[in-house]
């Protein structure tokens, strides 16, 4: 006889996980869900397997919350490398454009002088090397083969782009924007607008729409806690708003 697949626990409510660098976001996922026994579990938002920070994870009634939530706002801490641009905007990528010869970094009162035409109401053109699909195929997938394909702007919002730190050769930038805005792709238009190439080298995020990070939890800490299940947050606490009104019998099962 086939052994029955394992099923876990009808568990419900929202796990606020610290993902670690180098995990899928899917990864990441599987692992809570297993540390926490969950039947079913979903996620709001993708994070870069290179990238860290808040993944908001749902488990069962609460995924209802994941529709919803991929409208949130985020926000985002990124490190832009100067002087070398990549294929797919950030660390993981074949340079593809390197400043001139004695490039010795960006004044900061050049960096200064750009910021402000990437804040507010902005168009970006989506990067070859994402989830977005073209005759029902990933873009990613087309890059991968060398192919680039036309992709039309799309408006996103900065509300915020500040400088955290700032050393000439790298720069820390607090970002708050709306959903849909690709961090790889404002990390490289600053870096076309100073005129020296630019990538990301680091990403965290720290917040989706009412989720902070400061109230996340580390894979590995959840992994090792002897009642990972204290980790959720139930039904009850979670933010106004968020879950759909309408309630069956059906849906307390």
């Amino acid at each position: 006889m086939r052994a029955s697949k394992r099923r876990g626990q009808l568990l419900d409510g929202v796990l606020l996980l610290d993902k670690p660098v180098g995990l899928s976001s899917n990864h990441a996922l599987q692992r809570a869900k297993r540390a926490v026994d969950a039947r079913k579990a979903g996620h709001t938002g993708t994070l870069d397997p290179f990238a860290t920070g808040l993944l908001v994870c749902c488990m069962g009634r609460a995924t209802k919350i994941c529709g919803p939530m991929l409208e949130a706002d985020k926000t985002y801490e990124a490190t832009l490398q100067f002087g070398e641009e990549t294929d797919s905007g950030d660390l993981t990528g074949n340079v593809t454009m390197q400043a001139p010869e004695g490039f010795a970094g960006v004044a900061r009162e050049d960096l200064l002088a750009v910021l402000p035409e990437f804040r507010g109401e902005i168009q970006q053109i989506p990067p070859m090397y994402s989830a977005l699909k073209r005759d029902g195929k990933p873009l990613y997938e087309y890059a991968r083969q060398g192919i680039e394909l036309e992709r039309p702007p799309r408006q996103v919002t900065i509300y915020k782009l500040e400088v955290l730190e700032f050393d000439g050769m790298t720069a820390r930038l607090l970002i708050d924007c709306s959903k849909g805005t690709y961090i790889r792709t404002l990390a490289q238009d600053i870096g076309r607008k100073l005129g020296c190439g630019a990538h990301l080298s680091e990403l965290r995020r720290t917040r989706v729409g009412p989720f902070d990070i400061k109230n996340s939890v580390g894979l590995e800490a959840l992994q090792a806690m002897e009642q990972p299940q204290q980790a959720l947050l139930p039904m009850h606490a979670l933010p106004a708003g968020l879950m759909p009104v309408v309630s069956t019998q059906k849906d307390e099962i």
